[in-house]
């Protein structure tokens, strides 16, 4: 059993019938008053950001996770499917516990956490960023480059992202998985 003293970043705790993994704190000593812990909680269940203040000393449970990568192998209707690269077996998990999930493409290696107890799945984490290819793009409009104007394009996973005019279709593009915004095109 931890207390509130305890937290860190990273750290992943039980908290309101769910798992949550802390994002940011700040410890607090005013003048006046009792310390006291601010932090913001990401549930590594379904994705929700909290903000939540203990009180100093507050017991609180951690819970024991490992993270390991996993290959991404398919989709079907309920979720996807991905490969341990060290002892190659297989892992299923929903479509609600992977944000961002129409940025990944077969063969992309993504970090799952893991329960240490029982080995149950709570999340996966993406890369920061992946270089996908464009199959789509709208047309540029002539002489609207005073701005910084975006058109919209389809990347080979299906998802659509907003690019600068210039981008063509088969330009090899790196995106940001956290809010999908094209960060670079990528030169062979």
């Amino acid at each position: 059993m931890a207390t509130s003293n305890d937290i860190r970043k990273g750290l992943c705790i039980e908290y309101s019938n769910d798992i949550y993994k802390v994002i940011e704190f700040l410890h607090v000593k005013p003048g006046k008053g009792p310390a006291f812990v601010r932090t913001k909680l990401k549930s590594v269940t379904n994705g929700k950001v909290i903000d939540n203040t203990f009180s100093a000393g507050h017991k609180i449970d951690e819970v024991k996770v490992i993270t390991r990568k996993f290959q991404y192998l398919y989709d079907d209707e309920n979720g996807f499917h991905f490969m341990n690269n060290d002892d190659f077996s297989q892992l299923y998990i929903n479509k609600e516990m992977i944000e961002n999930a129409q940025f990944m493409k077969a063969g992309e290696e993504v970090t799952i956490i893991l329960k240490e107890a029982d080995e149950t799945p709570l999340s996966a984490e993406l890369p920061q960023s992946v270089y996908l290819d464009v199959i789509e793009a709208d047309p540029g409009v002539k002489g609207n480059t005073a701005t910084n104007a975006l058109k919209n394009a389809i990347v080979e996973t299906g998802a659509r992202v907003m690019v600068p005019l210039f981008i063509e279709p088969g330009d090899r593009i790196k995106v940001s998985t956290e809010d999908g915004s094209y960060l670079e095109r990528v030169k062979e």
